[in-house]
C-alpha cells in the first residue's frame, strides 16, 4: 500500500517515546541519595523535583498539538537569539556594520545584504559583467518572495528591511513548523511528531530560519506540497510549489519526486484506487512542477534578454562553469589529494545510500524518502561544496522524524537537542560571525 495516501497514522510505537519534550516522569521507587542526603516521606530529592516537574508540565500534555509546537518553536527561536546577541556583543567590525552591533543589524548579512538590494530597487535590468565577459555576483541569484513579502510587511508597518525581513522570516519559520508537524503525523505518533518538530526547530542550521533569508519561506512551501501530495491532493499542490519555486530553488528535486509518486500510485492501482480525475490532476502537478523548475531562469532571460542570466550568476561566486557533479570530486582532491580525493564523493553517496535505507528512515514513507534522496542527488548534481553547504541541508527536515524514530529513549533525545544547540553556537560564531576568520576572508553562513 502507497504510504501516506490514506488519513491514518502508522505503526504504534512505544509509551516512553510518549513524553513531551520538557516532560518528565516521577520515579516510582523511593531510593537514599548517593550523598547521604535525607529523604523526605521515602522520596529523595530528585524524587520530590521529578514529581514537582511532571505537575507543573501536567497541563502541557494535554495542550492542543499547536501550542506544543509554538512553545518548541519559541524555546528554540530564542535560543538562537541569545547565540546570536552574544556573537554580535564579540564582533568586530565588517563591510555590513561596526563593532558590536546590535541583533537586526548583525543578522542582516551575507546573502540578508542581496535581499536588502532587491527590496529596495528590485532586479537589474542588465547582468554586470566583468572585463573578460563574466557575470558578477549581483541579485539574480535570489529569489523574489521573500523580498516582496517584506515590501508588504514595510507597507503596513514600516519596520524597514531588517526587522521586516526578519519578521517574515521567523513567522514563516513557524508556519513551517506547524505544517511540518502535520507531515509527521502521517507516520509517527503526535510526542514522535513533536521531538521530530523540535529536533527541526534546533537543528545546527536552525537559527537561518529567523534571519531575512529565504530558507524558512522554502521548507513551509515544501512541506505543504510533500504534505499535499502524501495526501493525493493534488490540485491543491500546485500554487505551492509555484510559490516553493519562486521562494528557494527546488524544482527539479520536487518535480522528481511527483514523477515517483505518480509511477507508485500507478503500479499499485490495482489495490489503491487511482482514478482519472486524479490522474489528471496528478499530471498537471507534475508539468507545473517541472515547468517552475525552470521559471526563474526563464524570468531572468526575459528582463535581461541574456539566456545566461541565472546560470551565469549563480557560478560566478565559484568563478567557474557549471560542470554537474565535478565540484565535489574537484574539492575531494583539494581536501584529500588525487588519489583518495575521487573517492571521498562516492563514499559520501555510499553513506547517504546506506542511511536513506536504514530501519528508522524507511519509517517516515516513501515519498519523504525520496526527497531526501532526490534533494541529495540535486545537491551532487549542481552545488560547489563550500561552508553554505550546511545551510543546503535543512530542507532534509524529514529525516528529523528518523532520527526521532531511532530511540524513544528521553536522555537520547535530550542528547540529540543539546548536541544540536552547540553544533548551533559553532556555527553562528565560525560562519555568521565575519572578524572571527582569523585570514580576513569571510565564510559564508
Amino acid at each position: 500500500m502507497l504510504a501516506g495516501t490514506g488519513p491514518g497514522v502508522s505503526t504504534p510505537e512505544g509509551s516512553a517515546s510518549g513524553a513531551v519534550p520538557g516532560s518528565g516522569a516521577a520515579p516510582q521507587s523511593a531510593r537514599t541519595t548517593g550523598g547521604g542526603l535525607p529523604a523526605h516521606g521515602g522520596a529523595t530529592i530528585n524524587d520530590m523535583l521529578f514529581a514537582a516537574l511532571r505537575r507543573v508540565l501536567e497541563p502541557l500534555r494535554r495542550a492542543p498539538w499547536w501550542l506544543k509546537v509554538t512553545l518548541v518553536y519559541a524555546a528554540a527561536r530564542l535560543t538562537s537569539f541569545l547565540i546570536f546577541a552574544a556573537a554580535a556583543w564579540q564582533s568586530e567590525a565588517t563591510p555590513w556594520y561596526g563593532q558590536r552591533p546590535g541583533y537586526l543589524e548583525f543578522i542582516d548579512s551575507w546573502d540578508a545584504g542581496w535581499y536588502e538590494k532587491i527590496f529596495n530597487n528590485g532586479y537589474p535590468a542588465v547582468v554586470p559583467r566583468n572585463p573578460d565577459g563574466s557575470a558578477q555576483p549581483n541579485e539574480w541569484a535570489f529569489y523574489p518572495v521573500l523580498p516582496l513579502l517584506a515590501r508588504g510587511v514595510n507597507a503596513v508597518t514600516g519596520l524597514g528591511w531588517a526587522a521586516s525581513g526578519a519578521l517574515v522570516a521567523t513567522l514563516a519559520g513557524f508556519a513551517a513548523a506547524l505544517v511540518v508537524h502535520q507531515l509527521f503525523r502521517h507516520y509517527a505518533r503526535p510526542a514522535t511528531a513533536l521531538w521530530g518538530v523540535a529536533f527541526f526547530a534546533f537543528f545546527p542550521v536552525s537559527a537561518v530560519l529567523q534571519v531575512p533569508y529565504a530558507e524558512s519561506l522554502g521548507i513551509l512551501f515544501l512541506a505543504a506540497a510533500l504534505l499535499l501530495l502524501i495526501r493525493g491532493n493534488y490540485w491543491g499542490a500546485v500554487p505551492v510549489v509555484i510559490l516553493l519555486c519562486l521562494s528557494r530553488p527546488a524544482g527539479v528535486p520536487f518535480a522528481a519526486v511527483v514523477l515517483l509518486h505518480l509511477f507508485l500510485r500507478w503500479c499499485n492501482r490495482g489495490s489503491i484506487p487511482f482514478p482519472r480525475p486524479q490522474r489528471l490532476a496528478g499530471a498537471v502537478l507534475l508539468v507545473v512542477s517541472a515547468a517552475m523548475a525552470f521559471a526563474w531562469m526563464l524570468v531572468a532571460w526575459w528582463v535581461t534578454g541574456d539566456g545566461n542570466t541565472y546560470t551565469d550568476t549563480e557560478t560566478s561566486w565559484r568563478g567557474t562553469e557549471l560542470v554537474l557533479f565535478k565540484p565535489w570530486f574537484e574539492v575531494g582532491v583539494q581536501l584529500a589529494g588525487p588519489f583518495w580525493g575521487p573517492v571521498l564523493p562516492v563514499l559520501l553517496v555510499a553513506l547517504a545510500g546506506l542511511y536513506l535505507n536504514s530501519r528508522a528512515v524507511r519509517r517516515i514513507g516513501p515519498e519523504l524518502r525520496m526527497w531526501c534522496a532526490m534533494y541529495l542527488l540535486y545537491l551532487l548534481a549542481v552545488l560547489h561544496p563550500q561552508s553554505s553547504t550546511f545551510r543546503m541541508l535543512l530542507p532534509l527536515f524529514p529525516l528529523a522524524l528518523a532520527a526521532a524514530f531511532i530511540s524513544s529513549s528521553r536522555a537520547y533525545r535530550w542528547a540529540v537537542l543539546v548536541m544540536f544547540t552547540l553544533l548551533q553556537m559553532v556555527w553562528i560564531v565560525w560562519l555568521w560571525q565575519f572578524a572571527a576568520i582569523s585570514t580576513g576572508q569571510g565564510w559564508p553562513p
